[in-house]
């Protein structure tokens, strides 16, 4: 066994991979950016190297100045965690070459499945299953509408080196299909620096489950099966094991298929093994095909890790030492039921945009695992991936873990940012998902419900009120006049929204409030407060915003009624960043005449690329921003003629 390993890594994958190291009693080397030199990863490891700027491109992914840095502190082998060069086959080879040891798969493994027409190719030659679809080098773009002519709409077009759904586009009807290549096109080039395409069928009611593997170079066992289904722009966000409805002939087919994937490239370390299943007519094992291998651990590990009792990061540094494979196939076997919820800081309401902002307040409940890289008082920088943390449950039946990661999410508190709790919330109680009715496209037909928010109760504005007035720690003085109760009044704010309130302190232990036309009190009884008969929630005050935490987070703006916002009707003359970002194109032209809903630029933020269109008719007066530009929140990118 390794004695110090370096992890090429950061966030909540750099601190899961030292958790288990650290419990073996390996020493961690850690390696950080500017953006993180205070980051959970680097307080927990046992040494931790800077590595360079912010930028992914100054830090994380450059290769030579980690190997430099695992040779300078001594460690023996590089465990690279998921993304950045996890499936970078030169990185592999510069391992290698430096005499350390790769914790992962061999570097022609690597290059063998990284290609997705290629890949397609050596597993129908290993009698895996694969998507119908054109996967083939003619990259012309008549040739490839010819392609999806014959395979049949709707099509999906896939980045060949994609990944997490960066160069992926669904076309549903011909007329679409140049449109859809160039930006699936632009996207693959900025995150892979590679354009090429392949063309498949799209499956009409999909649902994505895959097969965790694990080989030792020679053989390879399956860890059985987690779905993937509920997605959100072809990312997952809730992934369970093991698949709702499979029934055990699937489940032996597929966990061969995925073990002869592996085998047949001489896979070591853990893989995963993605499928496609027709769900239209139930699970049936001659309706699921071949997508892809992720040749590293996976975001979604834990799931199974749960169902097994395998502590999949132990096995990697086993494997990678040169111990054979711990467990035999017939050893292994699933007990009860796992979800995993992944907690991001996004707009919700906004179109899911990722965020920014400071986690003033962070706390998980007991009874759930929560994989995170952050802490209360951390910074989510717009630099890298806004996920908070993975909140996992395991419960012995689908519909008691279920139950469990509601109230997982219910329990769960986030302050200073918006975040997709609300939405996690939303999902567990969806019927549909909770029959185990569920394929990729659930969301995208249920997303006006699963976003709809019925608006705080009484209560939570009362609670706002109380903790933005200081008025929750009260003594036998609080609220007072010489002569009488004091009235106090405040203004809320809550989705561009203005609440009145007004309070009446009639004695320590007793407040009575009025919410605009409705009266209700608040009583402190064996010392805790209850607004309306009802105990009041928690509540954490950061700056001008008072979160309430019930019904997965409500958040407050404490307004100046002085203030007055110029803005307040919205401005459709200029076009803002939404969110800190990098400007990649811009289209507009001063004199240009656009109309509504035109792209007049593209802002690359948090791995993704986003289009800002035009809110109205009109004629471009001036292009604020150029191509290259790395602009914050509100920046102003294009301005249109007043009207």
């Amino acid at each position: 066994m390794f004695s110090k390993i370096l992890i090429a890594n950061r966030g909540e994958i750099a601190c899961r991979v030292m958790e288990t190291a650290q419990t073996m009693g390996v020493s961690c080397v850690a390696v950080y950016s500017d953006a993180d030199a205070g980051a959970k990863h680097v307080q927990m490891a046992d040494e931790a190297v800077h590595i360079g700027g912010a930028a992914p491109a100054d830090s994380y992914l450059r290769g030579d100045v980690i190997i430099e840095a695992a040779l300078d502190t001594g460690a023996q082998a590089i465990h690279p965690g998921y993304g950045f060069l996890s499936e970078n086959p030169g990185f592999v080879d510069l391992v290698d070459a430096a005499g350390l040891t790769f914790i992962g798969p061999s570097a022609e493994a690597i290059r063998k499945m990284g290609l997705k027409d290629a890949a397609k190719v050596l597993m129908e030659q290993a009698g895996v299953p694969v998507v119908p679809g054109y996967h083939g080098d003619n990259q012309d773009p008549a040739y490839l509408a010819a392609q999806a002519d014959i395979i049949g709409y709707p099509v999906l077009i896939k980045a060949v080196a994609g990944g997490g759904g960066k160069g992926m586009r669904l076309v549903e009807q011909p007329q679409d299909f140049q449109a859809a290549l160039d930006s699936a096109r632009s996207e693959a080039r900025t995150a892979f620096g590679n354009d090429a395409v392949l063309v498949e069928k799209f499956v009409s009611k999909p649902r994505h489950i895959e097969v965790q593997v694990f080989g030792d170079g020679a053989h390879a066992v399956h860890l059985f099966e987690r779905d993937c289904s509920l997605q959100r722009r072809h990312q997952k966000v809730i992934e369970e094991a093991p698949a709702p409805g499979m029934t055990s002939e699937m489940r032996e087919v597929m966990g061969q298929a995925g073990v002869r994937a592996a085998e047949a490239i001489g896979y070591k370390g853990a893989g995963t093994v993605e499928f496609i299943v027709d769900a239209s007519d139930g699970l049936h094992p001659d309706r699921f095909w071949f997508m892809e291998m992720n040749t590293r651990l996976q975001v979604e590990h834990p799931v199974t890790e749960a169902i097994t009792g395998i502590d999949l990061v132990e096995w990697q540094l086993r494997v990678a030492s040169g111990e054979a494979l711990p467990t035999a196939q017939e050893d292994l076997s699933i007990t009860g039921h796992a979800f995993e919820a992944r907690l991001y800081v996004e707009d919700v309401p906004k179109g899911f945009l990722p965020a920014t902002g400071t986690l003033t307040h962070l706390r998980f409940p007991q009874g759930c695992r929560a994989d995170s890289g952050v802490r209360a008082g951390d910074t989510i920088s717009p630099w890298y991936d806004p996920m908070i943390a993975k909140v996992v449950v395991h419960g012995p039946t689908r519909a008691v873990a279920l139950a469990q990661l509601d109230r997982a999410l219910r329990g769960t508190q986030v302050g200073g940012t918006v975040t997709n709790l609300g939405f996690l919330g939303a999902l567990t109680r969806h019927t549909g998902f909770a029959a185990g009715d569920v394929d990729t496209g659930l969301i995208g037909r249920d997303l006006e419900t699963l976003i709809h928010d019925d608006g705080p109760e009484l209560r939570h504005v009362v609670a706002a009120a109380m903790r933005a007035l200081g008025l929750v720690e009260t003594d036998d003085d609080t609220g007072f006049t010489l002569w009488a109760p004091l009235h106090r009044a405040a203004h809320l704010g809550r989705q561009g929204e203005t609440i009145a309130v007004d309070v009446q302190v009639m004695n320590p232990d007793l407040q009575l409030w009025q919410v605009e036309s409705d009266h209700i009190r608040a009583e402190r009884r064996d010392g805790r407060w209850r607004i309306g008969g009802q105990a009041m929630p928690d509540t954490a005050l950061s700056g001008a915003t008072v979160t309430v935490f019930d019904r997965f987070g409500l958040a407050f703006d404490i307004l100046d009624p002085l203030d007055r916002d110029a803005a307040a009707g919205g401005d459709t003359n200029v076009i803002e960043a939404p969110m800190p970002g990098l400007v990649k194109a811009v289209f507009a032209e001063p004199g240009q005449r656009v109309r509504e809903g035109d792209r007049l630029a593209v802002l690359e933020a948090m791995k993704m690329e986003h289009a800002l269109l035009a809110a109205r008719d009109g004629v471009v007066a001036e292009v604020l921003s150029a191509e290259g530009a790395q602009v914050e929140a509100g920046a102003a990118l294009v301005r249109l003629q007043e009207e």
